[in-house]
C-alpha cells in the first residue's frame, strides 16, 4: 500500500459490518464511526511512528474508542513490531488494527483499560542487582567499554587482588575481597581474566590486566 487513503475501505466495511456507518475525515480524525450513541475514531498511517500514537491519545478526549491502524508489517522483524506495538496499544488503552494487501482487517488488540501485572520475580532480580552493585559506576548510560555489572565488579576486585599478590586461592581471594563465590567466578572465566595454575589456585592473565586498565574508573 502506497497511499492512507487505500486503508479506508478496508476499514470503513470493517466496522460497517460490525453496524456502524462510518465516514472519512471528521474534524481532525482519519475516520469516525458511529452507532447510535456510540462513537469510535480510528487513525491512519503508512507506518508505526510516534506522531500516529500522539494523534491517536488526542483522540481519546472524544472516546475511549479509538484505533490506530497501519498496512500489516512485513520481512524478518514484522513479528516482533506486532508484538511490541500491541503492547505499546494495551498500555495506552488504544484499539490496533492491521491492513492486509488483500483487504482483510485483523484487529491485534482492542481498545480497552490496562492494568499491568506485576513480575514479582523480575522485580526482586531488579532489587538484587541493585543491592549487588557498588556505587553507581554507570551513571545513568553505558562506558566506553559497556555497562557495569555487579557481576563485573566481582570480577574486577578478584583481579585487583591478584595483580598485587600473584596466584592464590579461590577461597583467599574470596575472603580478602568479599567476593563470596571468587573461586567459582574465576573458573568460569567469563571475561578470560584469570588462569588456573593448579586446582583452586588461579592468577591474573593478561586479559585480566588491560581489563583492569579499560575499567579502572569501576574500581572502588
Amino acid at each position: 500500500m502506497q497511499r492512507e487513503v487505500e486503508l479506508y475501505a478496508p476499514l470503513k466495511a470493517f466496522f460497517e459490518a460490525r453496524g456502524y456507518e462510518v465516514k472519512g475525515e471528521v474534524g481532525a480524525a482519519d475516520l469516525v464511526g458511529r452507532r447510535g450513541e456510540d462513537l469510535l475514531v480510528v487513525e491512519l498511517k503508512l507506518r508505526l511512528s510516534l506522531s500516529l500514537y500522539h494523534q491517536a491519545i488526542t483522540r481519546l478526549r472524544l472516546t475511549d474508542q479509538v484505533y490506530v491502524a497501519v498496512p500489516k508489517p512485513k520481512g524478518r522483524k514484522a513479528r516482533r513490531t506486532l508484538r511490541e506495538n500491541m503492547v505499546m496499544c494495551r498500555r495506552l488503552g488504544l484499539g490496533f488494527l492491521t491492513v492486509l494487501e488483500d483487504g482483510r482487517v485483523e484487529l491485534q488488540c482492542a481498545p480497552g483499560p490496562y492494568t499491568p501485572r506485576r513480575n514479582k520475580q523480575k522485580t526482586e532480580a531488579m532489587l538484587q542487582a541493585f543491592d549487588r552493585l557498588r556505587g553507581d559506576p554507570n551513571e545513568g548510560g553505558a562506558t566506553r567499554h559497556g555497562i557495569v555489572t555487579a557481576y563485573r565488579q566481582d570480577a574486577l576486585a578478584c583481579a585487583a587482588y591478584l595483580v598485587n599478590t600473584g596466584p592464590e586461592k579461590g577461597s583467599i581471594v574470596a575472603k580478602a575481597t568479599g567476593v563470596a563465590k571468587a573461586t567459582t567466578l574465576m573458573r568460569n572465566n567469563y571475561y578470560g581474566w584469570f588462569e588456573k595454575v593448579e586446582t583452586g589456585v588461579y592468577a591474573i592473565s593478561a586479559a585480566g590486566r588491560q581489563g583492569l586498565k579499560d575499567w579502572a574508573h569501576s574500581l572502588e
